[in-house]
């Protein structure tokens, strides 16, 4: 029965996100105008522009990182002796 409604609120919600969709207007167009007439006429739109986008890049892969560190740190065993655990099978049902 859960596996069931499980199926069921995951249509839903892909039919949702299907059915509510908008067209985007980019303005990659504009933007790429507007850096190109500050570099000509001398400016450093450019080099700020793409630190942006590397630190927009960059941000997620370090808050995972972070986050990994200290899910090791946390739940790490420390000092285990492997000769003092059960020799029995594992069931991973």
């Amino acid at each position: 029965m859960k596996r069931v409604s499980k199926i069921i609120l995951f249509v839903i919600a892909l039919g949702l996100m299907i059915g509510a969709r908008q067209p985007v207007k980019a303005q990659c167009a504009q933007c790429a105008a507007t850096v190109e007439t500050n570099t000509k006429s001398g400016g450093n739109a450019a080099k700020g522009l793409n630190k942006g986008i590397l630190f927009l890049l960059g941000a997620p892969y370090f808050a995972v990182a972070i986050g990994g560190y200290i899910w090791y740190k946390k739940y790490r065993r420390k000092n285990v002796n492997l000769n003092e655990m059960r020799h029995e099978r594992l069931n991973l049902n």
